[in-house]
Order: C-alpha cells, then sequence, then structure tokens
C-alpha cells in the first residue's frame, strides 16, 4: 500500500482535530493516524471500504488453489 505523506496525521492530533482527518479523507480518498510515529489507523470513506472487501473471482480461485494444496494429504484421506 502506498501512503501520500500529506494525508498522515498524529493521533494526537486526530483526537484534537478530527474534522481535518474527515477533510483529509474527503479530498484525497484515506488518511492514515500515526501512533508513536509509526502509522497505525487508516481512515477511509465507507463507500470505498465495501468496494475493497470484495476479492474478485480470480483472488478467491488463486487462493483456494493454495488452500488445496498445501492441504493436500488431508483431502485425500477425507476423499476415502
Amino acid at each position: 500500500m502506498t501512503i501520500d505523506t500529506n494525508t498522515m496525521v498524529s493521533i494526537s492530533e486526530a483526537n484534537q482535530n478530527f474534522s481535518k482527518v474527515a477533510r483529509l479523507v474527503d479530498e484525497c480518498g484515506s488518511a492514515v493516524i500515526l501512533k508513536n510515529n509509526v502509522p497505525r489507523y487508516l481512515v477511509i470513506d465507507f463507500s470505498k471500504a465495501d468496494k475493497d472487501m470484495i476479492a474478485s473471482d480470480d483472488d478467491v480461485l488463486s487462493i483456494s488453489k493454495q488452500l488445496m494444496e498445501q492441504n493436500r494429504e488431508a483431502y485425500e484421506v477425507l476423499a476415502k
């Protein structure tokens, strides 16, 4: 994930001025809240969150193949 340094806000600043965080999200699509100078929280537009939560069919198929390969022995035992 690429983080725009202009959207970073310290946790104390976010606590005192949350409207600034909301404005950053409106303008840039997201804001990163830092805790102890480390990115800790990501604030995104609610409508964007739903889109990002849906995995593509290709992603699901790829993960399924990996899991089946990793657990081949268990599947063979269950198939008997």
